[in-house]
């Protein structure tokens, strides 16, 4: 999962927790702001009724030591009450109490306070329907839900478009840095324009990493490159001299035995090292791609070059590839060696009176080419490294083997965009998949 779409599911669930609490919690909130309200609105009320009664006098409300009480008729919603305060105590308090007006039980939230007028103490009344207050309760949650809902969606959101520009230099580096990146890269270096310090820094690093990559595969082609040419002369040399000495008519028979074992041990020197030059070369880029074939042709070419190991090992071969595939802008001479090894090594692996089958398929706008045998198959803990220069495993002790054949199919693959997929199963067979690009 990449880290954005981490980034962004971490935020999300973050803030749906947020929204569950906050519906749990929405209740008591609503109601303890709805009190908090009522109770301010009761001190409002009261203090306006304080100033009228001494604007006005209290006598204008009570006479006589009656009390005073005006409440709404119809609904009953609020009621006002002046009354004598026989009680010395100082009230000022706002409670819920069961009043009955007019035969009915109503619960109110109720202001009590007294007061001095005159020579007298005085107990004034403010009450609000509970059944009122909470008319509003249901309305003022809906709303508070709305908007937070609207809130986590826009933060949801922003988060999201801030989280792809943030990470945005990142998935550059990753994109023109790491993914896909060839050695030798030619390309000069360029700076992924960044405001956040620890991507410039991941970016440096990586360059750096990347020129020191490079110097120290450069070295090691220029090294096998010379090697190889230097190693040439020498052993074409050797090899001239021992052909000569065969030339003695006086030669033992024992000497002329240890003569065709140097002869052999120099031609496998002599393979290796033409076998190295030529990676080198492909590594490198030292090859054109020029050539159009028929891909059908081609692997009949091959089929007729090594036709003669089939027979020996009374091998079936079937080839089964559309006669109109033609690739472009290739290198003949290299796809002919790509074959041309996996060929061989479906010979060499393969078991007496086996099969190889050579079939082509169009998928996906790209050509299917599979190399299948029914060889002494690959463990899959090994598929991994058969590509790697000089590995080799226990079934490919032969003398003849050099651990070289598939570093050379992987290279020239490389070289043409050409993927390669490898499935086997021991004692059943190995199959050798590879995905050619049509704009070749």
């Amino acid at each position: 999962m990449k880290l954005g779409t981490k980034l962004t599911l971490f935020n999300t669930i973050s803030k749906l927790v947020i929204v569950v609490l906050f519906v749990l919690l929405l209740p008591t909130l609503i109601r303890d702001i709805n009190q908090s309200y009522t109770d301010n609105w009761l001190r409002r009320q009261k203090d306006k009724v304080l100033k009228i009664v001494n604007a006005q006098g209290i006598k204008n409300y009570i006479q006589n030591g009656e009390s005073y009480g005006s409440y709404n008729a119809l609904l009953k919603e609020e009621y006002v009450s002046l009354d004598v305060d026989s009680l010395n105590e100082n009230i000022d308090t706002i409670f819920n109490e069961n009043r009955r007006v007019e035969g009915d039980t109503i619960q109110y939230r109720i202001l009590s306070h007294n007061f001095k007028a005159g020579n007298q103490n005085y107990l004034l009344e403010i009450g609000k329907s509970i059944d009122t207050i909470n008319e509003t309760t249901t309305p003022l949650q809906n709303i508070a839900f709305e908007i937070l809902l609207g809130m986590v969606l826009l933060t949801i959101l922003a988060d999201q478009v801030y989280s792809t520009y943030v990470l945005r230099p990142l998935g550059l580096i990753i994109k023109t840095k790491l993914i896909g990146h060839k050695f030798p890269n030619h390309t000069p270096y360029k700076k992924v324009k960044t405001s956040t310090n620890d991507f410039e820094y991941l970016d440096i690093s990586i360059h750096k990493m990347i020129q020191t990559i490079e110097n120290t595969f450069q070295k090691e082609r220029e090294f096998i490159s010379n090697a190889s040419h230097e190693l040439m002369t020498p052993i074409s040399i050797l090899q001239s001299k021992i052909e000569n000495m065969f030339e003695q008519e006086d030669i033992a028979d024992e000497t002329k035995v240890r003569l065709i074992e140097m002869q052999k041990i120099l031609n496998r020197l002599k393979s290796i090292t033409k076998t190295l030059l030529l990676i080198s070369q492909i590594e490198n880029e030292q090859f054109l791609k020029e050539d159009k074939i028929s891909l059908s042709e081609l692997i009949h070419e091959v089929y007729e070059e090594i036709s003669i190991r089939l027979q020996e090992k009374e091998i079936s071969c079937e080839i089964d590839i559309p006669a109109e595939w033609e690739l472009n802008h290739v290198n003949k001479f290299l796809l002919f060696n790509l074959f041309f090894n996996l060929v061989n090594n479906a010979i060499k692996y393969n078991k007496e009176q086996g099969e190889i089958k050579i079939t082509g398929r169009a998928e996906n706008k790209s050509f299917i080419v599979e190399v299948a045998d029914t060889g002494i198959g690959i463990n899959a803990d090994r598929i991994p490294h058969i590509f790697n220069r000089f590995k080799k495993f226990s079934q490919s002790l032969q003398q003849d083997s050099f651990g070289l054949g598939l570093p050379i199919v992987k290279s020239i693959a490389d070289f043409h965009q050409i993927r390669i997929e490898v499935t086997s199963e021991p004692g059943i067979g190995t199959t050798f998949k590879l995905i050619l690009p049509t704009n070749s």
